[in-house]
């Protein structure tokens, strides 16, 4: 019996947004304009880090802002050099040398990355880069390590490749109103923006009508319509759904996002599935903000928005001597007297609040604080080696030193959640499910927090367990769209009636990403005829879906997610084609490799099927969709032994594939009987609501000659299951040869 594995994963990428026509630049003026009227917060704007977030490469830029660059750097046996005064890059290898100009300049307030023009449109991140805080040139991107989409290895990735394409990464939030237009056919990029930066525009709307009614009215007098959007009649959330549109790792929805706009309506969240973080939720990789601003106490509270502690244009918004009033009015006795609540002194770095409660990490030569502001907790550095404030500071001492005195100073033990939390993103990352039960409670834990619930629902295999199905339909209502998106997209996977009929229910959701993710989920379910009432829903929400996975035809995302919808839809050759596309986008996308080897065998292509999954395994030896596929077609190609060695393979990843189990049972049945039975009863018991497990236990049972145990499990069977007319049957002829013995 062959039991697709297809895992129908939304992945997630670090960019987001932006592509219209070209008519909509005709109502944006541009920053310049709001200059004659807002001088002041004009130049404030202008020298700010959103204003320079990209800006043209000249002399003058870097005369005032580099040093020369004198040795070259070394990558992969080809040396690099940039010549500042030239603005290019001197490439210099076996094929003799080649310049990169230096186009445009990226960042600056740690790092400048600098951007060259090269084939079909493309703007290229150059391999060598320049620290701001040390003053010296690095290789851009061996300065961080990138985790791989459904591997557990970290290696660099080539400057050449796309995840460093302006166009298709890092663009949206460096440059404002801009059209990537890109062309599939082609693929070719002519991208057109607006102002490089993020101008005013970006977060104040379309200003023309606005500089129209402006000049129309006298001096001194107030407009009768203002035409703009103002930060500051926007709510809390408005505001910092704003910030996040750039300032969060997650994958866009739609083409434009624009202010007074809902976050999830627009774009899904990266949580602590991701290995970019620890199990604490600390900061391991560059993850922009969001999720951990997501998980503070403060932010939960509805007291503040991100433009609480900074200015529109990013900078902080309290002076030095008031440093703190930023945590004013909710903690005014310890901003007040500082010394009994850090036990520093007053007057030292360690009495700020940002010191303990936004510790600065860095990852890629890039400085950032950590939003969630929970306290230190070095017992989590003792667990998971997640970085603490106390050892920031003190870097002579260690986490059992710093645990020790944050115990005797706190009489409640804050970092028990901390590690309870933790504790659970770890397992499920294990694939340990010996504390299952923790962690379906606390999913449906009204105290939950909505990132680490996200996160467990992502991980817990969506198996045909009755908890993890009680559970799934809890969180399917839950007030959070994020956790609810992600409940609807496991139900997907678990094929049960109630699973359907939340999923039909969550299409009508208010928040567009939980209903794209109902609408991907019903399309793993057989061809279903739905209920007059709902037709209409599940239209708007299969072209919501559809939407959202063409949205970005550039990122490997989009065509390895139409690949899934193709591939449940029986297009087979249609999902072969999308899969290898995502592959061209992202060579090391583990999931779309063994989702192409569905795909190939569906198509009697087994041979082809192999060669991907032996990739897959290169790159992911224990991915255990990967094993398990590859277990099944050496089992199709009758090789028992190595299709035995590659299932036991992927239940050692995953202890709970009871498909793995139940094909071990199939193979080792045909000699050894014995470990046969033992393999159907661990699937049996993994998945007790299937009766094709119980059934198929039952007859290994019988022929081991225990027909006791074999006509006891078939009744339990037939008691569960009344449709089930095998398991009669075959109790039948159990019971008949039992009465000729």
């Amino acid at each position: 019996m062959r039991i697709a594995a297809i895992l129908f994963i939304i992945c997630l990428s670090i960019s987001a947004q932006a592509q219209s026509e070209e008519s909509r630049f005709a109502t944006y003026a541009g920053s310049a304009s709001c200059r004659e009227c807002h001088e002041r917060f004009y130049r404030l704007w202008s020298t700010s880090m959103h204003g320079l977030a990209m800006q043209p490469y000249s002399p003058e830029f870097a005369m005032i802002n580099l040093i020369p660059h004198k040795n070259p750097i070394t990558i992969d046996k080809i040396k690099y050099r940039a010549d500042i005064n030239a603005g290019v890059v001197v490439e210099t290898g076996p094929k003799g040398k080649k310049q990169y100009p230096m186009a445009h300049v990226l960042g600056g307030k740690n790092v400048y990355y600098f951007l060259t023009p090269l084939d079909k449109g493309r703007l290229q991140t150059l391999p060598v880069a320049y620290d701001v805080n040390r003053k010296e040139w690095f290789d851009t991107a061996a300065s961080g390590m990138r985790h791989f989409p459904g591997g557990e290895r970290e290696q660099t990735v080539g400057w050449k490749e796309s995840p460093y394409t302006f166009n298709t990464a890092c663009y949206s939030c460096h440059v404002s109103q801009l059209s990537t237009n890109y062309d599939p056919k082609s693929g070719t990029y002519h991208t057109e923006w607006a102002e490089p930066g993020i101008n005013c525009e970006t977060c104040h709307g379309p200003s023309a009508e606005h500089n129209k009614i402006a000049k129309a009215t006298p001096k001194d007098q107030p407009l009768t319509d203002l035409r703009i959007i103002r930060t500051k009649t926007m709510t809390r959330q408005q505001r910092s759904d704003l910030c996040s549109s750039c300032h969060a790792k997650a994958s866009p929805l739609a083409l434009e996002y624009k202010p007074e706009e809902r976050f999830f309506d627009h774009f899904d969240l990266v949580t602590l599935e991701d290995p970019d973080y620890y199990p604490d939720g600390r900061d391991l990789g560059e993850n922009y903000t969001y999720t951990s601003w997501s998980m503070s106490p403060c932010v939960k509270s509805g007291k503040i928005d991100c433009i609480h502690c900074h200015t529109s244009s990013g900078r902080y918004r309290f002076k030095k001597e008031k440093f703190n009033d930023a945590c004013m009015p909710c903690h005014a006795d310890k901003v007040n007297s500082p010394v009994e609540h850090t036990h520093h002194l007053a007057e030292s770095a360690a009495s700020r609040c940002i010191s303990c409660h936004m510790p600065m990490t860095a990852f890629a030569r890039m400085n950032r604080s950590d939003h969630s502001m929970i306290p230190p907790a070095p017992a989590a550095t003792l667990a998971y080696k997640s970085p603490n404030a106390c050892n920031i500071c003190h870097k002579d001492k260690d986490a059992k030193w710093s645990d020790k005195f944050v115990r005797q100073w706190r009489s409640r033990d804050y970092q028990a959640p901390v590690l309870k939390r933790a504790a659970l993103i770890d397992a499920a990352r294990k694939r340990d499910w010996s504390n299952l039960s923790d962690m379906l409670a606390y999913i449906r834990s009204k105290d939950r927090d909505e990132v680490v619930a996200t996160s467990l629902i992502r991980l817990i295999s969506p198996m045909q367990d009755e908890k993890v199905l009680a559970a799934l339909l809890v969180a399917a209502k839950d007030p959070s769209p994020l956790v609810r998106a992600a409940a609807v997209q496991a139900l997907g996977l678990i094929p049960a009636t109630e699973s359907l009929q939340a999923l039909i229910e969550a299409t009508g959701d208010a928040y567009r990403l939980v209903r794209v993710r109902a609408a991907a989920g019903i399309a793993a379910f057989p061809p279903l005829a739905p209920p007059a009432a709902y037709q209409e829903q599940l239209k708007k929400a299969n072209q919501e879906y559809l939407a959202s996975i063409t949205a970005r035809p550039d990122q490997w995302t989009s065509h390895y997610n139409m690949g899934n919808y193709q591939l449940s839809r029986g297009e087979i050759p249609d999902a072969v084609a999308s899969f290898q596309t995502a592959l061209k986008f992202e060579p090391q996308a583990v999931m779309a490799m063994v989702n192409l080897s569905i795909a190939l065998a569906r198509m009697g292509e087994a041979a082809k099927a192999e060669q991907v999954l032996k990739q897959a395994l290169k790159l992911s030896p224990d991915n255990a969709a990967a094993n398990f596929n590859m277990g099944l077609l050496k089992a199709e190609k009758n090789e028992p032994r190595q299709a035995e060695n590659y299932l036991k393979s992927a239940l050692k990843t995953d202890p709970r594939m009871a498909q793995a189990a139940y094909n071990l049972c199939i193979i080792t049945a045909r000699d050894r009987i014995d470990e046969a039975v033992t393999w159907c009863r661990q699937a049996a018991q993994l998945r007790p609501q299937d009766p094709n497990y119980a059934y198929t236990l039952a007859f290994y049972l019988n022929q081991k000659g225990d027909s006791a145990e074999a006509i006891r499990t078939l009744k339990a069977v037939m008691e569960n299951y009344p449709a089930f007319k095998d398991a009669g049957m075959l109790l039948e002829e159990i019971s008949r040869k039992d009465k000729r013995q």
